[in-house]
């Protein structure tokens, strides 16, 4: 029993919001095993009707984070990255657009899992293609550093959520701990392109990224629900920069691209996603090109690397079209299968 986390939970469900420092104490007797099931079934829940605030999303990153098996990363790289749960069932879009931003020449360490809302998710549709997950923990450092992009397997990463993961799934809501993830990557970076499957989380998000002391990332929630930016109409967006928070607009016709609906973008299994992933990297045009396309310049931009839209569409139109962002894919999947 934690009487730390007893007082806290109590204090949550009378409807009290508790400074960050507060928070983290929590957290800290969560990842550590010191909560019961029932202890940690009533903070979570607790949580979830006051409300998650930007200090109790920070400090659950912040304390996921210091437990984390952590790799290194230059100081340019990026996460690309969704909570999930839009239940659309999409192209693989981050996960390509990963590859097609490390084409245009910034590091990018993707933190993801499998799927859990969708047919096919980063670590399956990566598996299809044939990189290794389980590859040895000094591969990702070289794979990031050859290939300019590495994918994080979060279970590998974050031990500690042991404690958690039980009791998440028994409950079958979401939990804080749907919000922590892309915000707890393990290569310390500090530029992001976050999707949110929910537009209340844009401003959340970033308030806790500032906390946390990320310089640069746009929070972006897509058009028909989508959690990355959508070819299928507006897009909302909460920008970070230097500690400055302001909310933008974004249509695809701004930069040209079509206008699609939701059924041009959706994808099948981590077989087909990833044949249509390949495809787009080797030069195939249409809907999924566009979007990752959109996503890709999105990114350049969130991530402080480029200034104006135009150009950063540009910059990754020619990473597809010149075979780099192809040459990514093939050498992360060589590096994390040298050992093998």
């Amino acid at each position: 029993m934690s009487e730390k986390l007893h007082d806290i939970t109590k204090q949550i469900i009378e409807g009290a919001e508790l400074p960050e420092k507060v928070m983290r104490v929590a957290f800290d007797e969560i990842m550590e095993g010191k909560a019961s099931p029932v202890e940690l079934t009533s903070f979570l829940i607790g949580l979830r009707m006051r409300g998650e605030t930007p200090d109790d999303i920070a400090a659950g990153a912040s304390i996921l984070r210091e437990k984390a098996l952590k790799i290194n990363a230059p100081d340019a790289a990026m996460d690309i990255v969704g909570t999930g749960g839009d239940k659309i069932g999409t192209y693989n879009i981050s996960t390509a657009t990963a590859m097609v931003v490390a084409g245009a020449g910034i590091p990018v360490a993707k933190h993801g899992n499998k799927a859990v809302s969708s047919k096919s998710g980063a670590a399956d549709v990566l598996t299809m293609l044939g990189i290794n997950m389980d590859c040895p923990f000094e591969a990702l450092e070289e794979a990031l550093a050859k290939a300019g992009v590495v994918f994080l397997m979060a279970p590998r990463h974050h031990a500690a959520m042991r404690h958690v993961g039980p009791i998440r799934a028994e409950l079958g809501v979401r939990t804080i701990f749907n919000l922590l993830g892309p915000l707890s990557n393990p290569a310390q970076v500090t530029r992001y392109l976050i999707g949110s499957f929910d537009a209340r989380w844009l401003h959340p998000f970033a308030e806790a990224l500032n906390k946390l002391g990320a310089h640069h990332a746009w929070i972006v929630h897509g058009a028909n629900g989508l959690d990355e930016l959508s070819t299928t109409g507006d897009n909302q967006i909460v920008q970070l920069r230097d500690g400055q928070i302001k909310t933008l607009s974004l249509h695809p016709s701004e930069l040209g691209l079509k206008t699609v609906s939701v059924e041009d973008i959706k994808g099948g299994s981590p077989e087909e996603n990833a044949i249509a992933l390949r495809k787009l990297l080797e030069g195939e045009e249409g809907p999924y090109r566009d979007i990752v396309l959109l996503n890709a310049a999105a990114a350049l931009i969130a991530s402080g690397h480029e200034q104006q839209m135009s150009e950063a569409l540009g910059r990754a139109t020619a990473a597809i079209d010149s075979k780099k962002a192809l040459n990514a894919l093939n050498t992360l999947i060589s590096t994390t299968n040298k050992s093998v």
